[in-house]
């Protein structure tokens, strides 16, 4: 009799396409991993998984017994959230958060996930976009809310929102009265978001058609750091105005506009749907629907 933990473990070898890998995910080791799919393959007298130096690859057979095993994952699920409801999915999400939305609508993301599914475990990792990319690729995290979409393989791609990039300055940085071009601007030290973002580069190409070329540009990878910056009269700021809704409502801060079409951060939740990881995709359609909320 095939158990279900051995189909398991041969879903996960086939996702992840290696026997270390799949271990790392089951928390166990690699011979055992080895025993549980040469115990599968003497049971089906069929090979199902072929290795070489570079992982493992899915035989012909082997890619007729995933669409078979996913589908019994797929009704294992189901018969949990039927008998034991919510709190039977509970399980570890590691959950990848661009920085642009800790500062706006994750804590009620959390509050809510806590709420419905107050079973799961939360794992929370803030990072750039392209380090939460490959993050995700690889299988560190569960589920990224970073800007996308993410363009590898099959990964799936929910949108979340839209924020626009502004030019933000301290309330005391002697600009000239309105309007405000963007020489002035120039004039002072420019934050932003650090060199590898896709953001980053968007603002140097605006700078270089305004032939400014010899601009000051603070780079930084911490959103918290280029507010704090700004609030100090550092320079100016090319951040989006909902990560800094609260300074400007006290007249901290405010927004210049210069007549130039600026950069959005096109933002989503991306992850990889699984059969034996139903929480990817609830957690993504929960995230959504918050994000919905902020942008109504």
């Amino acid at each position: 009799m095939i158990d279900l933990r051995t189909l398991e473990t041969f879903y996960v070898v086939a996702q992840t396409g290696g026997f270390h890998r799949a271990a790392e995910k089951l928390n166990t080791t690699q011979p055992a991993v080895s025993a549980r799919i040469a115990q599968l393959e003497q049971q089906l007298k069929v090979r199902v998984l072929e290795r070489d130096k570079r992982g493992s690859h899915l035989t012909v057979k082997g890619r007729e017994l995933l669409g078979y095993v996913e589908r019994i994952m797929a009704l294992r699920t189901e018969m949990i959230l039927a008998i034991a409801g919510r709190d039977g999915l509970g399980t570890t999400v590691q959950l990848g958060v661009s920085e642009t939305i800790v500062h706006t609508w994750l804590p009620d993301l959390l509050k809510r996930l806590n709420k419905e599914y107050p079973s799961i475990t939360l794992e929370v990792s803030v990072d750039g976009s392209a380090n939460l990319t490959a993050a995700l690729v690889e299988g560190s995290i569960n589920v990224a809310l970073l800007i996308g979409p993410v363009n590898v393989g099959n990964a799936t791609n929910l949108p979340l929102c839209d924020y626009p990039i502004s030019w933000i300055v301290p309330t005391q940085l002697p600009l000239k009265p309105d309007p405000v071009t963007l020489d002035d601007l120039a004039a002072f030290p420019i934050i932003t978001f650090a060199r590898r973002t896709r953001p980053y580069w968007q603002l140097l190409e605006i700078l270089e058609k305004a032939h400014l070329h010899k601009v000051r540009i603070f780079a930084n990878s911490s959103l918290s750091s280029i507010i704090r910056m700004t609030l100090d009269g550092i320079g100016v700021a090319a951040i989006p105005t909902h990560v800094v809704a609260e300074h400007l409502a006290a007249g901290q801060l405010r927004v210049v506009d210069t007549g130039h079409e600026m950069p959005v951060l096109t933002f989503t939740a991306s992850f990889f749907k699984r059969a034996d990881m139903p929480l990817n995709s609830i957690v993504a359609e929960i995230a959504q629907q918050v994000a919905m909320q902020h942008r109504g």
